[in-house]
């Protein structure tokens, strides 16, 4: 009987998993996650369940009754600690403290033959090394257990939190712990929030939305170290001043999990590097999700992404090119946020959008409008903000790589299905 293994603990395993069976694959199956939670999905972390407001339901995306009624060898608190891609063998080792699968770990090592096997290890907060990181009350967030322990700080109010790097997860932890009634300053060496992601102009509406609420966010600031007194934190020295801080986390991205796959041989640069259908260099062995650095066929070149769709697309296509099934990554990089009373969906592709012309939709002042990038009169890329029902359009735009109007694009009277309709 077949043998699939499944290294990883994210939204792309649990997917790359529900998907082998629902294809029919009637095999043995073992997922293997180095951390003690079935596997589970990240962005309510930064957000509703930071915020109390979503429970373990909306983030772990089955129970583990689900994988032993399906007949999966669920292996959690579990290192996979050596990949042989010619043997076709994956040794375990023990438990790991990180949020990435894959590396490390001690106990007694075991070691699985496998017929097909996925690499979905994910990604680890990127760590800063300055002094002071390792007292008390300094966090990073990429694991449930990061976010538990965050809740337990922010979620009764009236805390000082800290945040170092404007990113998205920056931003939106920001948003949930001021509406939780904490006080919030971030930190940001660049001149603009989210410029990377999005652009100077939608960076600074995401800075005006903050300051807004009540957030102090101070860019091209330099940070010099972390203070505290006792072994816990109190402040956060930034150009020669002390922010006091209860709470400081630390929120300057994240890197891939690349320990077994590099032990192995199969990493390269920034990810794990896969044709469209996910095949790794090494027969048999499958990458998907944020470790993944896939090659899409509509940019002509390999992109890593670590957002949620990325993950929930990624998994299906990996599980059916395992099956030898026709299957390939195509999707359009989908990414969403919710911070205070803006909702925002993202749809494109950051290369192309870098260079694009930004073309506005609707009223920006009021925070509800749509933002196209333009490349050469085709849509890249659109981020609709406060404007709903949208995005499928959106894509479709973006798909069609026709040319389009600028005037009727920037205009709103102008339905969106009359552009696709050209």
């Amino acid at each position: 009987m077949s043998h699939f293994v499944i290294v990883g603990g994210g939204l792309a395993a649990a997917s790359a998993a529900e998907t082998l069976r629902t294809e029919g694959f009637e095999g043995e199956m073992t997922v293997v996650t180095r951390e003690r939670h079935a596997p589970y999905q990240r962005p309510p972390l930064s957000k509703g369940y930071l915020a109390g407001k979503e429970g373990l339901d909306e983030v772990i995306v089955h129970p583990a009754q689900w994988y032993a009624e399906q007949g999966i060898d669920l292996r959690t608190a579990t290192t996979a600690a050596r990949l042989d891609p010619a043997a076709h063998t994956v040794t375990l080792g023990g438990a790991g403290s990180d949020g990435g699968d894959g590396g490390g770990g001690g106990g007694a090592p075991e070691t699985l033959r496998y017929d097909k096997l996925l690499l979905a290890t994910g990604a680890v907060s990127r760590t800063l090394p300055i002094e002071g990181a390792e007292l008390d009350g300094v966090y990073t967030l990429r694991t449930l257990d990061e976010a538990d322990a965050l809740r337990r700080e922010l979620g009764g109010g009236g805390r000082s939190l800290v945040l170092i790097g404007s990113g998205w997860i920056g931003m939106e932890v920001g948003a949930t712990a001021r509406g939780l009634g904490n006080s919030v300053t971030i930190l940001e060496r660049e001149a603009v929030p989210l410029a990377v992601a999005v652009g100077p102009e939608m960076g600074t509406m995401f800075r005006r939305l903050h300051e807004a609420n009540g957030v102090d966010l101070r860019t091209q600031v330099n940070v010099e170290r972390i203070v505290g007194r006792d072994g816990h934190v109190t402040g956060v020295v930034v150009d020669g001043e002390t922010v006091p801080a209860d709470v400081v986390l630390i929120g300057v991205g994240a890197v891939p999990a690349m320990e077994l796959a590099r032990d192995a041989q199969l990493a390269e640069g920034n990810g794990i590097l896969v044709d469209a259908a996910l095949r790794t260099s090494a027969p048999d062995v499958f990458a998907a999700g944020d470790v993944a650095s896939a090659f899409h066929p509509v940019v002509g070149r390999h992109q890593r992404s670590e957002h949620w769709a990325n993950a929930l697309n990624a998994g299906p296509v990996a599980a059916r090119s395992m099956l030898g099934l026709p299957a390939r990554f195509a999707q359009i990089p989908y990414f969403y946020t919710d911070q205070f009373d803006l909702g925002m969906e993202l749809s494109g592709y950051p290369s192309l959008m870098a260079e694009a012309k930004l073309v506005i939709r609707g009223d920006i002042d009021r925070r509800e409008f749509i933002a196209f990038w333009v490349d050469h009169g085709r849509v890249v890329g659109g981020m609709n903000v406060n404007v709903w029902d949208v995005n499928e359009q959106v894509q479709e735009l973006i798909s069609s790589g026709e040319t389009v109007d600028l005037a009727a694009l920037r205009d709103p009277s102008t339905p969106l299905e009359r552009l696709l309709a050209r």
